[in-house]
Order: C-alpha cells, then structure tokens, then sequence
C-alpha cells in the first residue's frame, strides 16, 4: 500500500491535536481525480474545523485531513472523468466534508477542480481558490454587486478581503476598505477607492450610505455596520448569520462552494492581469501547527500557504 505524508487529527481540539504521519494514498473512484499536492493554503476554516466549529455542519470521520485550497498536478482519475486529464496542473477549493490536502495527495470531485493560472506557479496558485470563491459568492451571487454602488469591504487587507476589494473593482463599484495604517498603501493598491484605517477612526464615522457591506470580521463590527447601509442596502457576512432585524436593509450569511466554473473565470482574471494574489508566509507541510496559529491570529496580509512537494 502507497503511503503519503499528511496533516490530520483524531478528534477535535487545540493546535495539539494535529497530527503529522503517513496515511494510505487515496484512489479516484468514479468522477473523481487524484492530485499530487505541490501547496495548499491556509485559511481559517482550517482551524476552525480542528476545533470543531463545524461539526455540526459535516459529519467528519477520523482521522481527519485538513485545508481545502489546493494546487498540484493530477496523477490519475476515475471512471467518467472526461474534462480533466492526467498531468493537467489544477486547483480546488473541495468539499469541505472530506479530507484535505495537507497531504502529498488527495482525491477530489472533477466538478470540483479547474486548470490553475497558467501565469502562476503552485504556491501562488493555492492561494486563491477558497478566498476568491468566497468574495465571489458573496458579491456577485448574493450582494448582485453592479456598477457604480458603494461597498464597503471589512478587513481588505486580509486573503478574503484582498480578493474583494480586487473583484469589485473590476466590477466597476466604487470601494471602500477597512485596514490598518501600515496596510492602507497596499489596500490603495488593489484598487479601493478609499481606505478607512480602523485604529484611528470608527468606520461608522467616515463612510456613509453603502450599497453592500462585506463582513468578514463579525461581532461589533458586524453590528456597527448597519449604521453605514443605505436603504435597501445588503449586509453579507461570511463570519456568523446576522442576527440584527434593522428596518429597510437587507442580511445574508454565505458558507462558500466549490465552483469550477467561477475557478474557471478567476484563473482567467489573474492571466489577465486583472486579480493578483499575494501570499506573505510559506511554510512547509510540517509546520501546518504554526500556520493555523498564525492564521488565527488574524493579522497576516494576504495569505499562508504550505508547499508541500
């Protein structure tokens, strides 16, 4: 039996619980592709299923292998698979019910897997899958962000908000970030029209009827943001439901899906030159303990990936 290095845990817990063995190499069965992991990135949802946040969502057998943004190259596919080929340099957000790839492989769903940005290499290429799905979902799906509105975009700076900022300026909305002073240039730089420095001054206080808010943060800032919609307005959060019942907006919470299409239509904006994604720490695949930490910490800019090849 094929073996392969992996990051997984027994049970749910603290950063403790991760685990790095050797588990057997998965194998594609019908409509799905194996992939030789090269990177996979690192989001909070990693961490967040560790600590059994989701378990009420998923049904996770053990032992478990985490992160669900992955690139790599495929080795081999099952029955019925007919888009994607063998050697085919891919990338995924998959199903979050199933095991990850903070591993040399995993299996995914094809439906689930695109051809990665030719301009990218696989590190890079990691960082983009569930990030810019979720500002997608979130703004296009959901908050039917057009041309001209206002949207006010929280933690811009962050892997998440970074994606945003970008997409909705190519959508043609006037943008508006939150961030702190020492990432206000980079935020300017992916495009937003102003950039807010929330250790300085309340949002609330420097912006004004907003056609979208973007919430990734949650909490009081979730809270405060209603102050700033204006009527009619939306409020997406991908952090917690929205709870507040403010009169003349409206609310909606988003959990992210995979979309090989949308994958499709985000590689083809990064060869463009049209979305940039930046990943400000690389690890390898043994350090995933220190990744999650500092993933949940919250303040790095972009994102983390670990190379796992």
């Amino acid at each position: 039996m094929r073996t392969m290095n992996s990051i997984c845990i027994h049970s749910h817990g603290g950063p403790e619980v991760l685990s790095y063995e050797k588990l057997p190499v998965p194998s594609p069965k019908a409509g799905e592709v194996l992939i030789r992991v090269h990177s996979a990135g690192v989001n909070p949802v990693d961490w967040k299923v560790r600590e059994g946040y989701l378990k009420d969502m998923f049904e996770y057998k053990f032992p478990l292998t985490l992160g669900w943004d992955v690139s790599g190259v495929i080795e081999a596919v099952g029955p019925g698979v007919s888009r994607l080929n063998v050697k085919d340099e891919v990338y995924s957000r998959p199903d979050l019910s199933r095991n990850g790839a903070y591993a040399e492989y995993i299996v995914v769903r094809e439906n689930e897997v695109a051809l990665k940005p030719k301009s990218l290499d696989h590190v890079h290429a990691a960082s983009i899958p569930l990030a810019a799905l979720t500002a997608w979902q979130s703004l296009f799906d959901t908050a039917e962000l057009k041309p001209g509105q206002r949207v006010l975009i929280h933690a811009a700076a962050g892997g998440v908000g970074g994606f945003a900022v970008q997409l909705a300026k190519w959508k043609g909305a006037y943008v508006i970030g939150t961030a702190s002073g020492r990432n206000r240039d980079y935020v300017s730089g992916l495009g937003a029209d102003e950039v807010i420095d929330y250790q300085r001054v309340p949002f609330e206080d420097a912006v004004q009827n907003v056609d979208v808010v973007f919430d990734t943060m949650g909490g009081d800032t979730q809270e405060r943001s209603w102050k700033v919609l204006k009527p009619g307005g939306i409020l997406v959060s991908i952090v917690s439901p929205p709870e507040a019942n403010v009169q003349g907006v409206r609310k909606t919470f988003v959990f992210v899906q995979p979309n090989f299409t949308q994958l499709m239509e985000i590689a083809w904006l990064v060869d463009s030159g049209k979305l940039k994604t930046l990943v400000e720490v690389i690890m390898p695949l043994s350090a995933a303990r220190r990744a999650q930490e500092l993933s949940s910490e919250g303040h790095v800019r972009g994102k983390i990936v670990l190379k796992v090849d």
